[in-house]
């Protein structure tokens, strides 16, 4: 069933979750084009917006993206930040205040104002009068242990105008180590009536079925485990809504996806640039398609792009093991 917010319609509810330095253009727009019901990009400090304005080429938006996350600590420095990402043509603006990395937490950002809430609610309170196009919510279950907050948040989130709220199921201090708690999210469901996602560990259909079930949350949103897969969201869409999943691709059909996939990050990037970003996109690939190491290691030390192309659109020598068995 489709999330409506205002004029957008999220239909599959399954989601792309912002990564930095994974969900570039390239990779949003691919994945779009299976299926995905939102993807969002990555998350961009609202200081940044101010400092150096980007470009809506520069942000993808347009047919491949729809959202645009923000980070800050100050209320009117976000504020103006999604007014300007707005006028580029940004969609929807989501709130970051779940990354737990230390650069973003040490500045009071992210998800340190979970440790804050009148802050954080003050930063939502600004963006959300300051843009005319739904704003939305990322977030842990709370800092620590200590402090699982997320239902108060949410409640307070929802009264300040957030539309939706995504909740990866685990605290700031655990950062990626051990599993999401994914029926915790079930109290942040209670709490409001706007839509929730569950985020966190959802890796395949069955993770996702069960992600589902024990948060009661009206879709999911996936992060690492469509490294490689760019396919997956349309996967477990297809699972979730009862019908049988597209078979992944393979053979000549998955050998023009990475190829078409590496030439778009030479665009976006400039081929200098391309060449290297493409390196961990291409990689991922190869490890899903149990790609011979050596081919690997060839492939992503090469320098011409002709070199990389040609490689890619051959047969891929699979790995002698995987071969076996």
């Amino acid at each position: 069933m489709a999330i409506v917010l205002d004029r957008l319609s999220l239909n599959p509810p399954v989601f792309l979750a912002p990564m930095a330095g994974i969900t570039d253009p390239p990779f949003r727009a691919i994945v779009r084009s299976f299926g995905a019901g939102l993807v969002v990009s990555e998350m961009i400090a609202s200081r940044e917006v101010l400092a150096s304005p980007p470009s809506a080429q520069e942000l993808g938006l347009g047919d491949a993206d729809t959202a645009v996350q923000l980070a800050g600590a100050c209320p009117a420095i976000v504020a103006e930040a999604a007014r300007r990402v707005e006028g580029l043509g940004a969609q929807m603006i989501d709130i970051n205040m779940g990354c737990p990395a230390r650069k973003v937490t040490n500045a009071w950002s992210g998800s340190a104002l979970m440790r804050d809430p009148d802050t954080a609610l003050r930063i939502i309170e600004a963006a959300t009068s300051a843009v005319t196009v739904p704003v939305t919510l990322k977030m842990r279950l709370g800092w620590d242990a200590a402090n699982l907050n997320a239902p108060l948040i949410a409640a307070r989130a929802e009264a300040a105008g957030i539309r939706m709220i995504t909740v990866h199921g685990r605290t700031r201090c655990q950062f990626y180590k051990g599993s999401a708690d994914w029926a915790a999210i079930a109290a942040v469901r209670h709490a409001v009536r706007i839509p929730v996602i569950a985020n966190g560990d959802i890796i395949d259909t069955t993770s996702a079925r069960r992600a589902r079930a024990l948060s009661k949350a009206d879709g999911v949103m996936i992060g690492r485990g469509a490294r490689g897969r760019p396919w997956l969201l349309a996967e477990v869409a297809a699972a979730l809504a009862g019908r049988q999943p597209p078979p992944a691709p393979e053979g000549v059909a998955l050998r023009d996806i990475v190829a078409g996939h590496y030439e778009a990050m030479l665009v976006h990037y400039g081929r200098t640039l391309g060449i290297r970003v493409a390196r961990k996109q291409i990689g991922w690939y190869l490890d899903a398609a149990g790609a011979d190491p050596g081919f690997r290691a060839r492939l992503l030390t090469a320098d011409d792009p002709g070199i990389v192309l040609r490689a890619l659109l051959s047969p891929w020598p699979l790995d002698p093991t995987q071969e076996a068995a």
